[in-house]
């Protein structure tokens, strides 16, 4: 036996990849994922033990079902191991995945990346082992991908969640986003609120100033919301002027808030978020406060200011599926529209208008 194999037999073969737990809520394709450069194991307790006695390029962590003890469980994998380590996320678990990743332990993040599930395949090995992996003898070559190829896979998968306009999330990642909460929610007893909304006569902005002055209005009107949301809240342009965002209960800091009993004190029957109202709220200030002369493209000349009409719907009150929460809001937001504009209303109270609330 060569000394090569000998070291691969007693620590492992460090090109490969260890893969911790339920792949399947991770992976489109399982059997591609758990090709022979990849080992398998159930639980992050199996997985310290496994990175303690073998070498490996990158641990990829599904999240799901293992994220309570996550944080603990990945100090003790950095003290046992210097492979890359990978999260794996579902989208609602995306901030707990940033919050990992911002956060240090003896020097280095406690870990080094995230993918959002499902996860194709495709480049998987390549993108999880992308590092420096200078100084590592262990490491083969093959565990480096080109750079400029891994910068065109990010873009390409940028493009296919992402409004090429505004950079909000797209009409797809929304619904899947939504779809993946709302399950979540049904699980955890969790709120969700949905905000739809317009921008009020942005017609008559594009006939008057032309459609790259349109297109400015959306682009500032998209950073005002981000800017007015938690960083958790999804915001996306779901098309034309119509732009969507999702209120939930950010799992992280759910966790370190109350504690449980009050937690399963607050019904499912619960009126809309507090914070929901608050931030469309301080929405339609901001953008009340934003003069069309200030936005680019309309110059000096732009007089008068943006409204938006919205409609507001929560589950589980107003409906337990994305499409039924959509078909709720939406009706909400017509009805706005036929009250005058500029205003938001909440599912089944025409007469409540959120601006007026306070």
């Amino acid at each position: 036996m060569s000394a090569v194999n000998k070291h691969i037999s007693r620590y492992g073969d460090a090109r490969k990849i260890l893969l911790v737990g339920d792949i399947g809520r991770a992976f489109l394709d399982v059997n591609a994922a758990t090709e022979a450069r990849s080992e398998i194991c159930a639980d992050m307790p199996e997985a310290i033990d496994i990175a303690a006695r073998k070498n490996f390029a990158a641990i990829a962590i599904v999240m799901s079902g293992i994220s309570a003890k996550l944080s603990s469980n990945l100090k003790a994998l950095r003290d046992n191991c210097d492979a890359k380590i990978v999260l794996l996320a579902q989208m609602y678990e995306e901030p707990i995945a940033i919050h990992l990743v911002s956060s240090t332990y003896n020097g280095s993040g406690l870990a080094d990346d995230y993918l959002i599930c499902p996860v194709r395949p495709d480049n998987f090995y390549e993108s999880v082992t992308t590092a420096d992996q200078r100084g590592k003898a262990e490491t083969a070559p093959s565990a480096v991908i080109d750079t400029t190829t891994e910068t065109r896979i990010r873009y390409l998968e940028r493009l296919a969640t992402e409004d090429d306009l505004t950079g909000l999330k797209n009409r797809r990642y929304i619904w899947e986003f939504s779809r993946q909460i709302i399950e979540y929610a049904k699980k955890e007893n969790g709120r969700v609120t949905l905000l739809v909304f317009d921008i009020d006569d942005l017609k008559k902005y594009n006939d008057i100033y032309g459609h790259s002055a349109g297109d400015e209005i959306l682009k500032q009107a998209a950073v005002l919301m981000r800017r007015c949301c938690r960083g958790h809240d999804v915001v996306g342009r779901v098309g034309g002027d119509e732009f969507a965002v999702i209120f939930w209960d950010d799992p992280h800091q759910k966790r370190a808030a109350a504690p449980a009993k009050s937690q399963e004190r607050r019904s499912a029957n619960a009126d809309h978020p507090a914070e929901a109202i608050t931030i469309a709220k301080r929405f339609v200030k901001e953008l009340s406060k934003a003069e069309l002369s200030t936005f680019g493209g309309l110059g000096p000349g732009g007089k008068g200011v943006l409204t938006i009409s919205g409609g507001l719907a929560s589950f589980p009150r107003d409906g337990r599926t994305i499409e039924q929460l959509f078909q709720q809001a939406d009706k909400a937001l017509l009805e706005a529209k036929r009250s005058g504009k500029n205003r938001i209303y909440l599912v089944g109270k025409p007469q409540s208008d959120i601006t007026e609330i306070d």
